[in-house]
């Protein structure tokens, strides 16, 4: 399973550039997600590493090879679609073995791969029933079987779980994770999920209007977001962000609003003495809150009960946040409750160029 590499990759349709100098490295066995909003890029990209659109600059590099120029079938890489796609008139065994029996490969190895796939995918009880036969999750490890048994170098996942309910969606996010593990094949895989990102991908990029915004393990773009963007896009429940000022009393740096004052880590003085403006965007996650007594008193406007947890919604000053708590009891609405944040919790973000402090 080779390094794939999109150097200075770019896609124009017509007058309008979609992608432009786009630059990204995909280690040998690595789960990547390409994540972000609808129209970011993130669907094009995939499809021009697949050879299904083509490139209008730069390179696709897989091991030492270009790709950029090359046909689909000679790039060495399956794809799961959105759609199933499957053909209603055969069976599993069959939809699964279609591209290798159109290759004439041997009828007993076509047999052995699909059965052994099968069977990593739970299907071999129903290789024999038709399409119309099985769930929504069936028919996906179906199509996902049919990449499969082509042992590629790389497989492609353009949404695959989009058109599940959220139960089905839950599991067979879990069945991918195991699938990866077990097959330890390179894996692109396109979302604008960020838990499927974060659950899924050994590195996730996440793209904006064509640009990578970052690119990075889980924990650095959950604890370290290169910029606003970032933070607001990954976690669930999203970032809370608050109009602040720095401000410093007796050696002490915080970052004041309506209503809050936060004591900053005196490590933060460092990176923050180029910040000459002291306008700043707080961003506090709604779990880094945490109630006590002589906290910041917020109302509850609104409680979400969910179990062990509860969300709320809540004002600070001015402004709306949300509070992520574990809980027993539901929590009221229009009560009063106190909360703290340490300031090793906050993340500072430029006003103006929105870029991580």
């Amino acid at each position: 399973m080779p390094e794939i590499r999109l150097q200075n990759l770019r896609k124009d349709y017509g007058a309008m550039t979609v992608i432009e100098d786009l630059n990204l490295t995909m280690k040998d066995g690595e789960f990547t997600v390409l994540v972000g909003p609808s129209g970011c890029g993130k669907s094009t990209t995939l499809r021009m590493i697949a050879g299904l659109e083509s490139v209008s600059g730069g390179q696709i590099m897989i091991g030492d090879r270009d790709v950029s120029q090359l046909e689909p079938k000679e790039r060495d890489l399956a794809m799961v679609f959105q759609d199933y796609a499957l053909y209603p008139h055969m069976d599993v065994a069959k939809n699964m073995s279609f591209a290798l029996r159109l290759a004439r490969m041997n009828k007993a190895e076509i047999e052995t791969r699909v059965r052994d796939v099968a069977a990593t995918l739970d299907l071999t009880a129903y290789l024999d029933r038709k399409p119309a036969e099985l769930s929504g999750g069936q028919r996906q490890r179906v199509a996902m079987g049919r990449a499969l048994v082509r042992d590629a170098g790389t497989f492609l996942f353009d949404e695959p779980l989009s058109n599940l309910d959220a139960k089905l969606r839950g599991q067979m996010r879990a069945e991918l994770a195991l699938m990866s593990q077990r097959i330890r094949k390179n894996m692109i895989y396109v979302t604008h999920d960020q838990v499927e990102a974060m659950t899924l991908g050994d590195q996730i990029v996440v793209m904006k209007f064509g640009e990578i915004m970052q690119a990075g393990s889980p924990e650095e773009l959950y604890r370290s977001p290169a910029n606003k963007f970032v933070a607001g896009f990954i976690g669930s429940p999203t970032m809370n962000f608050l109009n602040a000022e720095l401000t410093e009393s007796d050696g002490v740096l915080s970052a004041a609003g309506q209503g809050f004052s936060i004591p900053l880590p005196e490590a933060r003085k460092a990176s923050l003495q180029g910040h000459k403006d002291r306008a700043v965007h707080l961003g506090i996650r709604p779990s880094s809150f945490a109630e006590g007594a002589g906290g910041m008193p917020m109302p509850i406007i609104l409680s979400e009960y969910i179990g062990a947890q509860s969300v709320l919604i809540s004002e600070l000053g001015s402004q709306r946040v949300a509070i992520e708590v574990n809980t027993v009891e539901p929590i009221r609405s229009g009560e009063t409750r106190e909360f703290t944040v340490q300031g090793e919790e906050v993340h500072l973000f430029d006003p103006k160029t929105e870029a991580a402090l």
